[in-house]
């Protein structure tokens, strides 16, 4: 009999503490997801870059202009008119006077809509800029 009532005083004691365990592991396991689904969406644009011979690009922050085959135009990856892009970099580029930013036109695309974002920032002074191709 005084058995019973042990057992149930110990059953009945509430927990003081809260187990770190699983959410230290939901961490890591968002974090290792955030890894690699990152690159992913950096290149989730699909275009045919031109080869050529290029240097390593520095790992420095830089802002991607896209433009694919059919002339569509993006930003960071996001869809965007070419009257919109030259209002957004302008804006960007009075936030940080040095600006970085590539751009990844498809090889198939007009030499003309390249030139089109190329007057973009040369009219907003961007003078960090790159196009990117495929090494040979």
């Amino acid at each position: 009999m005084a058995l019973r009532r042990l057992n149930r005083k110990k059953s009945s004691k509430q927990i003081n503490e809260i187990n770190m365990t699983p959410l230290i592991d939901l961490t890591f396991i968002l974090l290792i997801t955030f890894i690699i689904t990152m690159p992913a969406m950096e290149q989730g644009i699909s275009i045919k870059l031109p080869q050529g011979s290029t240097d390593i690009l520095p790992e420095k922050k830089s802002n991607v202009v896209t433009v694919d085959a059919t002339g569509n135009v993006f930003l960071n990856n996001r869809s965007i008119t070419i009257d919109d892009l030259d209002t957004t970099l302008g804006q960007m580029a009075v936030e940080s006077p040095d600006l970085a930013v590539l751009i990844r036109g498809d090889e198939r695309l007009e030499y003309g809509q390249i030139i089109r974002v190329m007057k973009i920032l040369y009219k907003h002074k961007i003078t960090r800029m790159a196009l990117v191709t495929l090494a040979d």
